[in-house]
């Protein structure tokens, strides 16, 4: 199949929605994991060494982010992700001969480095293939494949039940290792020969900017401070509810996790997708034609409704409160999700896409990893939901810069 095909964009992204699924399955099947290897590992009884383990995924992570961005930028984007599948399946693999709780944490920091290679590279590929037209959109259907490996791993914990937790991982690691000889055989790189831009201080000229020039044309564009903190916010909340979602549903609806991993995980999932696919991703591209804020607002509209959602996930007890909220949180931080990188697109021109979303996705991932860190001592002290509740002032935080601070001048730079 022809790579400068109008299809080929397409088959594009359903191979990197299939990577992004196994990316988000693979770190978080152990969430719903723990208390079936609690009785092989004593230090996963506790919430909070638990939450260590999580946390310490998310460090490496973000501080490799902007190291596989920057990468991603000056390599063949294929090779990077095909690794990067390849190494962090292998470790999958391996979480399922560890013994001790020290070799799961050298696992996940192993995890963390491989993963973080992924995100960047896949997002500025995806990006380059598809023009404002369709952008939010292709990004939204990728972002499914987060959502439905995120979904997938909370039956973890059922594999785990009527298996056990060292087959779960084993299979796993052994799907993710088969689906990179696919991407190897399928999957092409794409990089614009040349990139234009009039309307900002970002004017890159050539295809590869050096590493330190590249960083300054960041930094020293405000739009770019705000895009970091206006994604910072939300991703409190986000990495909360994919770390912490199955023990709320257990602890609030009085299931056993096994139960409670895949009600969670398939609530969110679904509510997601829809957010991304169904309304954030077409209404996006379609507003951003009539108005240069199309994509903006759009995200805005997410953010607000994932505010009252997070009270209400906070305290709700029954099925309808708790599922609902659940969904509500869902769509609004689809729609949020699916216009990130469409948004990014309107300030940073294509030849530092990656670095730039590599130094947000670090950004996000160390809020991420500080609330997971929190949310474990709120877990200990019995008092989980109250922590969701005060997520929600910081997104309006986020929300309200996110629609005075930034003002977008044309619908894509290329």
């Amino acid at each position: 199949m022809k790579r400068d095909s109008k299809f080929y964009s397409w088959v594009v992204v359903g191979l990197l929605a299939i990577v992004a699924l196994l990316n988000y399955l693979d770190r978080q099947m152990l969430s719903t994991m723990q208390t079936a290897m609690q009785a092989d590992i004593t230090e996963l009884q506790s919430a909070e060494q638990f939450g260590f383990l999580m946390a310490i995924f998310m460090y490496i992570y973000g501080f490799m982010s902007p190291v596989a961005g920057s990468i991603a930028d000056r390599v063949n984007r294929k090779w990077l992700i095909v690794g990067s599948l390849f190494v962090w399946s292998s470790v999958t693999f391996g979480m399922g001969l560890a013994k001790t709780f020290d070799q799961l944490v050298w696992l996940r920091g192993f995890m963390g480095v491989s993963e973080a290679l992924y995100l960047p590279a896949g997002l500025a590929m995806i990006a380059d293939y598809h023009t404002g037209k369709t952008r939010s959109l292709a990004i939204g259907i990728h972002m499914t494949g987060l959502y439905l490996g995120q979904a997938l791993g909370g039956f973890g914990a059922k594999i785990a039940q009527d298996f056990s937790w060292h087959t779960t991982f084993h299979w796993f690691g052994i799907i993710g290792i088969m689906y990179a000889v696919i991407l190897f055989l399928f999957l092409h790189d794409k990089r614009p020969e040349k990139n234009i831009s009039s309307n900002s201080k970002l004017k890159p000229g050539v295809n590869k900017i050096p590493l330190m020039k590249g960083l300054g044309m960041l930094f020293t564009n405000i739009a770019f401070w705000i895009i970091l903190l206006y994604f910072a916010a939300p991703s409190l909340p986000g990495w909360a509810t994919k770390n912490w979602l199955p023990t709320l549903f257990s602890e609030n609806l009085k299931l056993p996790m096994a139960q409670a991993g895949p009600i969670s995980t398939f609530t969110l999932s679904i509510a997601s997708f829809v957010g991304a696919v169904f309304i954030g991703g077409p209404i996006s591209d379609r507003w951003v034609r009539k108005n240069v804020k199309g994509r903006v607002y759009t995200s805005a509209i997410g953010l607000s409704l994932t505010i009252p959602s997070l009270i209400l996930m906070g305290f709700a007890s029954g099925y309808v409160g708790v599922i609902g909220s659940a969904v509500l949180f869902g769509v609004g931080f689809g729609m949020f999700d699916a216009n990130n990188m469409p948004i990014l697109c309107q300030f940073v021109p294509p030849n530092l896409r990656a670095t730039a979303y590599g130094i947000m996705n670090m950004v996000g991932v160390f809020a991420g990893a500080a609330i997971t860190q929190v949310l474990g001592k709120f877990t200990d002290n019995g008092s989980l939901g109250f922590g969701f509740a005060i997520l929600g002032a910081i997104v309006l935080f986020a929300l309200l810069v996110q629609l005075f601070g930034l003002k977008p001048k044309v619908q894509d730079m290329q």
